[in-house]
């Protein structure tokens, strides 16, 4: 038959594991969080935290002998083997897949304190090698939840022990134990959380050196001097931003759909995009911004000022919106080529930023041309006329056809615009066969795509009918966040589109692509994704680049609250002491006696409140011990009841004495026999478990109250 006990002791089992679990689990999303686990890892050690929990919880039953332990280690041994030759191929990867399953190991096998200590050992471990991997906010979040679950892992492995010890244990709350042990554990963390936030703020950072070393960058491809057809889709299956955008010179959420122009590319050969010639040159600095070379004017232009935050983006390569006038840049050194592209000298470090103000495209139909008009070398015209050496029949063919009723070299570009976005269709699924002629394939047979086969087959079929044209990659608007108010341009908004040489304008864009089908409405994820990065954007300016200046700007704005705070309080109690005379003109003797005797009442509800508020539950645990009903924790209040019949008849126990040795201590009599009655049915109920008791005892005290 079990203890009474069993049950708390359960109870107490499960809050510690389930702490510990959450616990190792922490360590394990900041490992994950910064990128460097692949996803069959990240699966399988997800899979044994669920496993673990449902064991835990009872849900399932989890038993793997001595025997089975040791073959699995056996057999992964040589799947290590494996593993580095053949899968991995690198050690540092391998050697990870090794800890983590040496991890799942003892996650499913934990039995006895040293593995538990062994488990807590793993997830400091994993937090650990997180904080060199990563300084994100994902970071940040996995250590606040590690500080909660690890108050809750200490406390409950210390009520564990306890337990463990002591012979008998009341069951004091054990209904409401996880709550309430959960909510002090959370109160503590935030406490923990709390000073040491009030510590980092009045601290600035000065480890930069080691925030560049560690920090985790993302290269991107087909954004430099070359692009392999297929690349911009394998970069559009990723949502990662990539740049944070303020726009100054317009109304933040107004929809600008602009393009942030990167690299312009032109030799093709009919699979890879490159500049065979790129022919850069430095951009002059004057007063510390980059100008870039003055441009014909254009009457009715509309221009933009804005900003561009770099997020850990690995590219030499500039983007702008249209045609930039002035840059401000840190550092000197950046280079543009003859297609407008712009690059930087050296890699751009972490939290790498720049200003640009830019002249935006207007279409030539709308706009006036400028003066004086550009001119297009017979050199330069001939290279943008270049086609693939072994180009289908086809495609010329099919350009005469679409552009048959045009008369001029804009009709006949708008005309192969407006047919490719009609009559194609829009698909990020990339081919699953290796193509001989990507291109005409896309065009006579799958007839969908996405963006670069869009605009590869538009460039090359202007090139077909004589017009020079010229292939851009770089990122289609962006999302507006409004907690940030910045626009956010994620990888998964990269993008291809066109530029064409119109005689007396110059090179004008085109965007032959179509919208996806399947784009997501906005819908609750989304709003979640903008709070989190809103997160990420708070992280990055106020955590990872808190210095001098941020610290200077924070203790600004707290000084100009503070100032303000101070003259509305005054403001307010000005208001409030005008009001106060006026209505006491006003009002008359009989509404102050009213207002006295309501405020009187609620005083004396509010002195009476609580000890009525006790001894109603007093009565009530006397009730229920009539009743048979009465638990362990119910002994020990009614056990301090018949003390205080007993204090208020001159016998007071004393602390260090034990209930039996404070009955043996009073005079013979009616009230000592009562009292070492009450003694012994206290100690069966309180110690024993014997509730049956407990009628006893509310007899007693009944005998005590009535005895003179």
């Amino acid at each position: 038959m079990p203890r009474a006990d069993a049950s708390p002791a359960v109870s107490v089992e499960r809050f510690f594991q389930l702490a510990l679990l959450g616990l190792v689990a922490c360590g394990f999303l900041a490992v994950a969080g910064s990128g460097y686990l692949d996803s069959y890892t990240i699966a399988l050690t997800t899979a044994a935290f669920i496993l673990r929990a449902l064991a835990v919880c009872g849900a399932v039953k989890l038993n793997l002998s001595e025997r089975a332990i040791t073959l699995i280690t056996t057999a992964y041994a040589g799947f290590f083997l494996a593993d580095f030759f053949l899968l991995s191929r690198e050690l540092l990867r391998s050697a990870v897949h090794l800890v983590f399953f040496l991890a799942v190991i003892k996650i499913l096998t934990a039995r006895v304190s040293r593995d538990y200590a062994y488990i807590a050992a793993i997830a400091f471990m994993e937090l650990l090698a997180a904080a060199l991997l990563s300084i994100d906010f994902n970071f940040f979040a996995s250590l606040t939840f590690y500080v909660l679950f690890a108050i809750a892992a200490l406390t409950g492995a210390e009520i564990r022990r306890s337990i463990g010890h002591a012979p008998a244990t009341a069951r004091s709350g054990s209904r409401r134990f996880h709550p309430r042990l959960a909510l002090l554990s959370t109160l503590i963390a935030l406490g923990i959380l709390g000073i040491t936030g009030g510590f980092f703020f009045i601290l600035p950072r000065t480890a930069d050196a080691a925030f560049l070393r560690f920090a985790h960058r993302t290269i991107l491809p087909a954004f430099s001097n070359q692009m392999k057809l297929g690349q911009i889709g394998e970069i559009k299956n990723t949502s990662q931003p990539v740049m944070h955008i303020d726009v100054f010179s317009a109304r933040p959420d107004a929809p600008l759909n602009l393009k942030w122009r990167g690299a312009a590319l032109v030799d093709f050969d009919g699979r890879n995009w490159s500049n065979l010639a790129p022919r850069p040159r430095r951009v002059p600095f004057e007063n510390g911004h980059a100008v870039p070379e003055s441009s014909r004017y254009t009457g009715g232009a509309t221009h933009l000022s804005y900003h561009v935050d770099f997020d850990a983006l690995d590219s030499r390569t500039l983007f702008f919106a249209g045609l930039p006038e002035q840059i401000d840049l840190r550092y000197p050194g950046l280079s543009r080529n003859q297609e407008g592209s712009y690059t930087l000298d050296y890699p751009p470090p972490p939290g790498f930023h720049y200003e640009a103000y830019s002249r935006l495209d207007t279409p030539p139909e709308t706009s006036p041309p400028p003066y004086p008009a550009p001119i297009l070398g017979l050199a330069d015209r001939e290279r943008y006329l270049q086609l693939p050496p072994r180009l289908d029949a086809r495609i010329p063919a099919l350009a005469r056809s679409l552009a048959e009723q045009a008369r001029t070299d804009l009709e006949r570009a708008r005309a192969v615009e407006r047919r490719l976005r009609r009559d194609y269709g829009y698909s990020l699924q990339l081919s699953d066969r290796e193509v001989a002629d990507p291109l005409a394939y896309f065009l006579f047979t799958r007839r969908k795509g996405y963006c670069e086969y869009f605009a590869s087959a538009m460039t090359v079929m202007l090139r077909s009918l004589g017009i020079p044209a010229r292939i851009v990659t770089g990122f289609q608007s962006g999302e507006y966040n409004p907690l940030t108010r910045l626009w956010v341009v994620r990888a998964s908004d990269a993008h291809s589109w066109v530029e064409a040489w119109m005689p007396g304008y110059g090179w004008s864009t085109f965007d032959p692509t179509p919208s996806d089908p399947n784009a997501r409405e906005f819908a609750l994820l989304d709003r979640l994704g903008l709070y989190l990065d809103a997160a990420q954007t708070f992280w990055q300016d106020w955590v990872v680049g808190y210095d001098t200046g941020r610290q200077g700007t924070l203790a600004e704005r707290v000084e100009r609250g503070a100032r303000r705070l101070g003259i509305g309080w005054a403001d307010a109690l000005d208001a409030a002491q005008s009001g106060w005379r006026a209505y006491s003109a006003t009002v008359t003797r009989g509404v102050l006696i009213r207002i006295g005797v309501v405020a009187g009442m609620g005083l004396w509800i509010w002195l009476l409140a609580p000890p009525l508020i006790r001894l109603l539950r007093m009565r009530q645990r006397v009730e229920r011990a009539r009743r048979g009903q009465a638990s362990m924790v119910d002994a020990t209040l009614l056990y301090h009841r018949m003390l205080q019949i007993l204090k208020r008849r001159g016998y007071q126990k004393p602390a260090w004495f034990t209930p039996s040795e404070f009955a043996a201590s009073l005079p013979p009599g009616p009230a000592g026999a009562a009292v070492a009655e009450f003694t012994l049915a206290y100690n069966a109920l309180r110690f024993g478990g014997q509730t049956g008791v407990a009628p006893r005892l509310s007899l007693l005290l009944d005998e005590l109250e009535h005895q003179t």
